[in-house]
């Protein structure tokens, strides 16, 4: 093992409290050591700011990270302080005073890694400032924000091949968490990296479960699934600013602790709000996308999609914002037609060109809300990634046993007659109200009372009927077709008008609590006191306000945990536990021991 190396597993632990490397981590670290340029895809959790932060602090000179959003830095900077780690950022947050004291220690040599903007690392100015500064490396996070062919396209970014001319000894690390093939390729090409320097970690979040169900009333659906987490952190998502707001409101209402996020807000409101969430002041972030990768909570225990994202990349990056801790973490994406339509008209505002890429990524979604299979299987396909597990046990899919399955061959086979008999030229709600024996203005209009399938399926609510529906278009017996909101019947629907197929599926739209997997994993840490940890919890809440940090920069909620499960009672067992360095053993220690040793009156659950 080269000194080098042995310097990184030493950092690792004494820093950062941790004992191992992560997949790919050390090799990568290894890699940059050497001053080899390096393209690094590795999930969001995943440990990539490791990659360069600890490199960083074993080069003379100075690491350059180039981050996109300000509050983003903010965090990071903020987390590695903490660590003892010296790094600052220089963006127009800071008062004069402050950014001539940051110039200073620049200056002298006295940091390790600096924080800026894509626009302010090419700033005259600015590379003015670093010529005179020695820069060992440049790692560029979020680099998918290079490619034309990313979810988030900035064109500044593009620039930044430009500037590694000006550092020419300085090794490159372009690092993201959301990057097909294709944006890899591209991202390469930008910044000259070669195939044999590319890192691609798996894009599988084995924590998150992920699950997917029919938006049929959003607002009940959304109260339900938030009782499962009360006092615990979750962003929800929305598609526009009205909604974001109306929703907001209603939560409001309800008593739930909850700031909006978009960006119709002033820069202050916004930058308030993401704040009080970020140290726990606030338990619910309501948001359209423009909340994405400037926040870097580690314990945001749910995500919901209350709307429909507008592509694959666009989901994965946001829930990525979930369980960063390595714990469980629930993921809902509230499925509705009337979304892709909306999502359809936006598109249709676009160039042709934008237009056919726009709806690709769309169809991709769908794709993945539609599937019954394991929705780890489209998901990390669309990254180029192969799961080989028939069923992950953590997704909707995989949670529901055929036990739960009812024959529904029969009103399978009445919805299908009615689509064809109706000329396979209307939607679900159209073939319902005919199915259902409506009067309706349309179904007299087209004359389609006098059909053989009008009035035969009262047996079920129109809810029901939708439910069902839903099921068989993902099932493949009908295709829906986005343009008009049309129903046409497959292949595979013949087979089951035939009744050469079965079909099985459920009857009633489900109700979902935790899933038993979920509660499994839940157990890892053991049965540990839950009284100790909200004691602990206050503790690290009371610190981090007092430091105007956010309380993940002082534990994690699995460092928490740990102690609440094995109560230790000396600093040596203290620092075995996980995300533990010196430097919090240090700063923190005594306070945290003291709350455990006066708690715990009895033995060790478990030797460390």
């Amino acid at each position: 093992m080269s000194v080098n190396v042995s310097q990184a597993h030493a950092i690792l632990k004494k820093v950062f409290g941790y004992d191992a490397f992560w997949p790919l981590q050390g090799e990568i670290i290894s890699h940059i050591l050497e001053k080899k340029d390096a393209m690094v895809v590795m999930p969001t959790g995943g440990g990539k700011s490791l990659c360069y932060q600890i490199p960083a602090m074993i080069f003379h000179g100075l690491t350059i990270v180039v981050s996109p959003l300000i509050s983003l830095m903010k965090d990071q900077v903020d987390q590695l302080r903490e660590c003892g780690v010296p790094a600052l950022f220089l963006n127009s947050t800071l008062s004069s005073v402050e950014y001539n004291d940051h110039i200073s220690k620049l200056k002298a040599n006295s940091v390790k890694l600096l924080y800026l903007a894509p626009e302010a690392l090419l700033a005259p100015r600015t590379l003015a400032l670093l010529s005179s500064i020695k820069v060992d490396c440049i790692a560029i996070d979020e680099a998918h924000c290079i490619s034309e062919w990313g979810h988030d396209f900035r064109p500044e970014y593009r620039k930044l091949a430009e500037v590694r001319t000006a550092f020419p000894d300085a090794v490159c690390a372009a690092l993201t968490a959301t990057a097909t093939p294709r944006v890899r390729e591209d991202i390469k090409k930008s910044l000259n990296i070669n195939d044999l320097n590319e890192y691609i970690g798996s894009f599988n979040r084995p924590n998150l479960l992920l699950e997917v169900t029919p938006k049929t009333e959003p607002i009940d659906q959304l109260l339900a699934f938030l009782k499962l987490y009360r006092n615990e952190s979750g962003i929800i998502y929305c598609g526009a600013r009205q909604q974001t707001e109306n929703l907001h409101a209603i939560l409001h209402r309800k008593g739930y602790s909850v700031r909006p996020y978009h960006a119709g807000l002033s820069e202050r409101e916004r930058t308030e709000n993401q704040e009080l969430f970020s140290r726990d002041d606030i338990q619910i972030i309501v948001a359209t996308i423009a909340f994405g990768m400037g926040i870097n909570k580690s314990n945001v225990r749910f995500v919901v999609h209350y709307d429909l994202p507008r592509s694959i990349d666009n989901y994965y990056q946001e829930i990525g914002r979930a369980g960063r801790d390595g714990l469980p973490a629930h993921c809902l994406l509230l499925f509705g037609y009337g979304d892709i339509q909306k999502l359809k008209y936006f598109i249709g505002q676009k160039t042709d060109q934008e237009q056919r890429v726009a709806n690709i990524l769309l169809n991709t979604l769908v794709g993945f809300a539609e599937t019954d299979l394991c929705r780890r299987v489209p998901l990390l396909t669309y990254f180029g990634e192969t799961f080989d597990l028939e069923r992950c046990g953590m997704c909707d899919n995989c949670q529901t046993e055929q036990k739960d399955l009812v024959d529904m061959t029969v009103p399978a086979q009445m919805f299908l007659s009615c689509v064809k008999r109706t000329g396979e030229a209307f939607g679900a709600g159209h073939v319902i109200d005919v199915l259902r024996g409506s009067s309706s203005q349309k179904v007299l209009k087209f004359r389609h009372d006098q059909l053989s399938t009008y009035g035969i399926g009262t047996a079920y609510s129109a809810k029901q009927w939708r439910h069902m529906s839903r099921q068989w278009i993902q099932k493949r017996l009908l295709m829906y077709e986005y343009t008009h909101g049309t129903l046409k019947l497959t292949p595979k629907a013949w087979e089951v008008l035939r009744g050469e197929e079965t079909v099985m599926g459920k009857l009633e739209e489900a109700k979902k609590e935790k899933g038993g997997v979920l509660r499994q994993r839940e157990r890892e840490l053991g049965d540990y006191d839950s009284v100790l940890f909200e004691a602990l919890r206050k503790k690290r809440k009371e610190i981090a306000g007092l430091a105007n940090i956010p309380p993940f920069a002082v534990f994690h909620d699995r460092t928490l945990k740990e102690m609440a499960f094995y109560c230790p009672r000396t600093r040596e067992s203290l620092s075995a536990l996980y995300g533990i360095g010196a430097a919090k053993l240090e700063k923190y220690g005594e306070t945290f021991l003291e709350i455990i040793r006066e708690h715990c009156q009895k033995p060790l659950k478990k030797p460390l």
